[in-house]
């Protein structure tokens, strides 16, 4: 099942439902997604089942609605404030390469030193799938923002004046609601592009913090339950309608280093994270970058992000903002 929300002219949500390859159907008597995935977690049911209990109504076009402009990020919360956009890197196989080259100083032999990036991937290899009841290591996290960051498919994302660089990540994310008493519940997954400056990020690894602060776009739809052990999908940018760059990313635990079981502990192991009512949308990494290839993005560039099983391709243009004069004021 794929689920996916829309924006009305009186400025409130249909959510939309549909398999693979059919159609999209209104769900009756939803305000959001996010009402429906609480009604679920505070009721002990499936979000397939309270969606089957509320019911479907009209035909939606999700193909229309995207051309339209009107599509919303597939989760939202009424308060943007209670949405987390967050993630983990060198997650995946292959992951390391990029990382480690962008990261090892000019004429430094790889035998004599590994880089922080090269140590971190290895812990991964040896503990990021611990056996049933152990604890595995802990991965790189990272912070991107809360839901003032999200960027609906479709919508710009735009890069901050200051930044050196505006490139994607095609990434798969989960997507997380708490319950009333403090409990985590996965919806499913979505394709997602965690925008980040890659530049800022070479310069010195310590200012990964910084080339993360960063808007993000995921959807526009969320596959409910689990995800595939391997998942295919490619990421591409398009200038001025031709297509600049593509290759194929692959993401799911076959192809990670990581479970993912590992990663949601070491993320909501915090109980800051587990506030009732909240959203988590959490990104789990990307072994695929235009940035790896020597593509510097331009405002105009659009990237689209797709993977099988997952419903509409993910795009969004790239923006660069206006020049901001920061003051801080005595009060």
């Amino acid at each position: 099942m794929l689920v996916s929300q829309l924006k009305n002219a009186d400025g409130s949500i249909t959510v939309v439902v549909r398999e693979e390859g059919q159609g999209g159907r209104a769900v009756e008597g939803a305000a959001s997604l996010h009402a429906l995935a609480m009604e679920a977690a505070d009721s002990g049911r499936s979000l397939k089942a309270v969606i089957e209990a509320h019911g479907l109504g009209e035909a939606v076009n999700l193909e229309t609605a995207y051309a339209e402009g009107r599509l919303l990020s597939p989760i939202t919360h009424p308060d943007s404030a209670h949405m987390h956009l967050t993630g983990t890197g060198l997650t995946h196989l292959g992951s390391a390469a990029t990382r480690d080259a962008m990261h090892k100083k000019a004429g430094e032999a790889a035998e004599e030193t590994l880089t922080d990036s090269m140590k971190m991937f290895r812990m991964g290899l040896e503990g990021g799938k611990p056996k049933a009841g152990e604890t595995g290591v802990q991965p790189e996290w990272f912070y991107k923002g809360n839901g003032t960051q999200a960027v609906a498919p479709g919508a710009a994302l735009t890069s901050p004046s200051f930044a050196a660089d505006g490139g994607e990540e095609p990434e798969i994310a989960g997507i997380y609601v708490i319950s009333s008493k403090g409990v985590p519940f996965r919806l499913g997954f979505a394709v997602a592009n965690e925008f980040s400056d890659h530049v800022t990020e070479r310069v010195n690894y310590l200012w990964l913090a910084h080339s993360k602060l960063r808007q993000a776009s995921f959807g526009p739809e969320i596959r409910i339950g689990a995800a595939p052990d391997d998942i295919r999908g490619f990421s591409r940018i398009l200038r001025d309608g031709q297509v600049l760059w593509e290759k194929p990313f692959v993401s799911g635990e076959a192809n990670m280093s990581h479970s993912l079981a590992n990663l949601e502990y070491h993320h909501f192991k915090y109980a800051l994270f587990r506030q009732p009512g909240e959203v988590h949308v959490h990104m789990f990494g990307t072994a695929t970058l235009s940035f790896g290839d020597g593509i510097r993005t331009q405002a105009g560039d659009v990237f689209e992000i797709g993977a099988e099983g997952f419903g509409l391709p993910l795009r969004n243009p790239l923006a660069i903002a206006d020049e901001e004069t920061i003051e801080v004021r005595q009060l």
